[in-house]
């Protein structure tokens, strides 16, 4: 394909087919905040695995292709029959942080147990399929949310064994979804089932398409550095309150870096700069400080000195007529 070629997941689902028996997979949890855990898997489920993931999702795409199953961009998403979306990685945050922890911080990541992490934080589950492809080793990923409802624990639970009851033998035990709901492809994701995939992943459609229109014009006046990672449309989609701010600025009006520097150091705020003069954004703090600023939302008081900041602000009308008398 093209670079500039949508993502043909038509395509895609025969290729794989045509691999299925080269694949590798390895599986991963993932809590809410992102964060993934290895999880090893017996040899025993193999099948499963390749099965409940991989091939699921493939044979659906190629079996349904023949009676008119349509790709369409997610911005068209209308809950459809007979559809599965594509949309790019980079504008879904979270997805891609998770894709990046695996692939950049593989070493960091820990096993996932019981012992140490809370099972009830758990988001969801994702597995790494890996084949022999003509550029090298190709990978895709499947993902897939676990409710809580999913999960057994073995202190509350038995099992039928013939004719008895006996103590559950496992810490935990899973029903894992048999559905399809997202793969993620190089950089697009392939959306099967809509509300499933803003749940995995908090996307909302709406906010984003607004916190990029509102990145766009903060980045055209504003020189910005974000960690690796981050990205400003990114952090104002998560961040509804901060991104109904901005929504609510005309960004061509507000105070020029070099003003908002200087209103920062008035403040004794840390809004900290690189070499190049670029405001640091670190996290979300950073940007609440960055967004608070242009805002003018911090204020020194002349009766005792002290450093304020505005939660809301009410303007006031112009005086008129003479003040009232005490």
């Amino acid at each position: 394909m093209e670079a500039n070629e949508p993502f043909d997941v038509f395509l895609w689902a025969n290729q794989i087919d045509a691999v299925k028996n080269n694949v590798s997979a390895e599986l991963f949890l993932f809590n809410k905040n992102y964060t993934p855990y290895k999880i090893r898997y017996s040899d025993k489920l193999t099948g499963a695995v390749k099965s409940v993931f991989m091939q699921e999702a493939v044979s659906y795409i190629i079996n349904e292709a023949e009676k008119g199953l349509e790709c369409r961009d997610y911005e068209k998403a209308d809950g459809e029959e007979k559809v599965v979306y594509r949309a790019s990685l980079s504008k879904v945050t979270r997805a891609e942080t998770l894709i990046h922890l695996i692939e950049n911080e593989y070493k960091d990541i820990d096993y996932f147990s019981e012992n140490e992490y809370d099972f009830k934080k758990v988001k969801g589950i994702i597995a790494k399929f890996t084949y022999p492809g003509e550029e090298g080793l190709e990978t895709f990923y499947i993902a897939k949310i676990l409710p809580a409802s999913s999960a057994l624990k073995g202190a509350s639970s038995w099992e039928i064994n013939g004719e008895s009851f006996e103590p559950f033998s496992a810490e935990i035990a899973l029903k894992m979804p048999d559905d399809n709901q997202v793969a993620i492809v190089k950089d697009t994701i392939i959306v099967f089932n809509q509300a499933k995939f803003e749940n995995l992943f908090q996307y909302d459609f709406k906010s984003q398409v607004l916190a990029d229109a509102k990145a766009k014009e903060l980045t055209e006046k504003y020189k910005l550095s974000f960690s690796e990672g981050l990205t400003l449309n990114g952090l104002l989609a998560d961040k509804k309150p901060l991104l109904k701010k901005v929504q609510a600025m005309d960004i061509a009006e507000e105070m020029p870096q070099d003003k908002l520097l200087d209103y920062a150091d008035e403040m004794q705020l840390e809004l900290m700069t690189d070499d190049d003069g670029s405001i640091i954004i670190m996290d979300d703090k950073d940007l609440t400080m960055f967004v608070n600023l242009l805002n003018e939302d911090y204020y020194i008081s002349p009766v005792n000195g002290k450093r304020y900041e505005i939660k809301s602000k009410k303007l006031l009308g112009e005086p008129d007529g003479e003040p009232p008398r005490g």
